[in-house]
């Protein structure tokens, strides 16, 4: 199983919204996550708008072409975009770069 964090950087005129949205997240939404290989999937966000993104998984590049592949995600990237800082033309899910991990204690 990988275990998978990323880094993104949510708006500070955002952050209310962004996490009244993640309140409510659309149940299509979900299902199409836990169908694609996304399992133990959290989000954390600072209150400078820091968002640490963490999942486990069995093939992330799988996981995310899974996604890629619903109607529902591209939905969901498409309101999801303007909350966030620096993503050069990319939906947020392609911003998604993973960190090294460097030490996990099991």
């Amino acid at each position: 199983m990988q275990r998978v964090c990323f880094l993104l950087k949510v708006r500070a005129d955002r952050l209310d919204e962004y996490r009244e949205r993640h309140t409510t997240v659309w149940p299509e939404m979900r299902e199409a996550l836990s169908a694609t290989g996304w399992h133990n999937y959290s989000l954390f966000l600072r209150e400078d708008g820091l968002l640490v993104g963490y999942l486990e998984t069995e093939d992330f590049a799988a996981a995310q072409a899974g996604m890629e592949a619903t109607g529902v995600n591209a939905r969901w990237q498409a309101e999801m975009a303007p909350f966030f800082e620096a993503l050069d033309g990319a939906r947020p899910d392609e911003a998604m770069k993973p960190l090294t991990e460097v030490f996990h204690l099991a």
